[in-house]
């Protein structure tokens, strides 16, 4: 298989499960394993792809929240679930999309000092994603009995969002949308549409200043020059789009269905994984 084929398969990956909560780094170590390792900074830049989808779908919510963090007056804000924000209140979850960032960005770099790496075999992911799925079913369930349909936003949730991406980061198969979807349900945001936008939103600077990170450390070791920066720009390319898709069904289904089939994907995918990998993959 050449170069830009992979690249573009990982490309497609990435788009449908970056934003599905189904772990898109776990998928893409599984491909993989297949289809050829990739750089990390090919990895973080295709999610930063995805999360340019998620910029484009919500423009409008994202510049109402600058001019509300700004003071400026704006008529209420609606994002593309239909949860509508007034003046004061996008001041407020824009200082909570800030803090959330904060909290990610401190685990963040706490991490790479500890010289955390990802692990190259496919075992741990498999793991992650059956406990994974017992998670979402789990705070599906209690959001469930608490009734009601709560769309707001706590100080707490934010906090726990943020240290919800870094938990993520380190395990892979965990889903950061799955992590920080469900972080939002069991701390009292029961709307799934609320918790699914607070959790994209905060994404999109995470993922930038991951890859403006590897970015930099790439630049300051010599290593720009090594990167496949074709191969890299298509999956980018096709990594967006898909994204774009992706997300626009996905903002659809939540509005009449729970978190169920994923779920169940999860479980069906991680069970496969372990009976059929040796002990060694």
């Amino acid at each position: 298989m050449s170069d830009l084929v992979s690249a573009i398969l990982l490309g497609i990956i990435e788009g449908i499960t970056e934003f599905l909560p189904v772990s898109s780094t776990g998928h893409l170590l599984i491909a993989e394993h297949w289809l050829g390792a990739r750089s990390e900074l090919f990895n973080i830049a295709i999610q930063a792809g995805a999360i340019l989808a998620v910029v484009a779908i919500y423009r409008q919510r994202l510049w109402d929240l600058l001019l509300g963090f700004l003071g400026h007056r704006s008529p209420a804000s609606h994002d593309p679930a239909g949860i509508a924000l007034g003046p004061a209140q996008a001041r407020s979850y824009a200082l909570k999309l800030l803090l959330s960032f904060a909290v990610t960005a401190v685990g963040g770099l706490l991490v790479k000092k500890l010289g955390w790496e990802l692990p190259e075999t496919v075992r741990p992911v498999a793991w992650a994603l059956v406990i994974g799925a017992v998670w979402m079913l789990v705070a599906e369930q209690l959001a469930a009995m608490r009734g009601g349909e709560r769309t707001a936003i706590s100080w707490t949730t934010a906090v726990l969002v943020g240290i919800a991406q870094v938990v993520a980061g380190v395990f892979p198969g965990t889903s950061r949308s799955a992590a920080t979807i469900f972080v939002a349900l069991l701390a009292g945001t029961t709307s799934r549409a609320a918790a699914t936008e607070f959790a994209f939103l905060v994404g999109i600077p995470t993922m930038f200043a991951a890859t403006g990170y590897e970015l930099l450390k790439l630049a300051k070791n010599g290593g720009i020059g090594q990167e496949n920066w074709t191969a890299l720009a298509v999956a980018f390319v096709v990594s967006t789009i898909t994204a774009f898709v992706a997300v626009k069904w996905l903002l659809r289904y939540i509005q009449s269905h729970r978190f169920t089939a994923f779920a169940v994907y999860r479980l069906v995918l991680g069970a496969a994984l372990l009976l059929w990998l040796p002990a060694t993959a």
